[in-house]
């Protein structure tokens, strides 16, 4: 799968788009796994209440949302209207 980080994630991640590959099933279980990873991640992803998710392009509530067969998921922060 690809994952995609946008804005302040991106930059404390230090990428835009990385290929991952996980056997996690959730989203939920492939944060902890990031997190798990490096420290940048693990900053990036201290406050999961300030982080919105996208799983193939549809926006999710729930970090239990299942990922299997996801093709991508993407994290950023809140989005204000204009």
């Amino acid at each position: 799968m690809q994952i995609l980080y946008f804005s302040w994630l991106r930059e404390a991640i230090g990428t835009s788009l990385e290929d991952y590959q996980t056997d996690q099933k959730t989203v939920i279980g492939l944060i902890n796994e990031l997190v798990a990873r490096e420290p940048r991640y693990a900053k990036a992803f201290e406050d999961l209440s300030i982080i919105k998710v996208a799983v193939d392009k549809e926006l999710i509530s729930d970090l239990e949302t299942s990922i299997l067969d996801a093709k991508e998921v993407a994290f950023f922060p809140p989005m204000t209207g204009g």
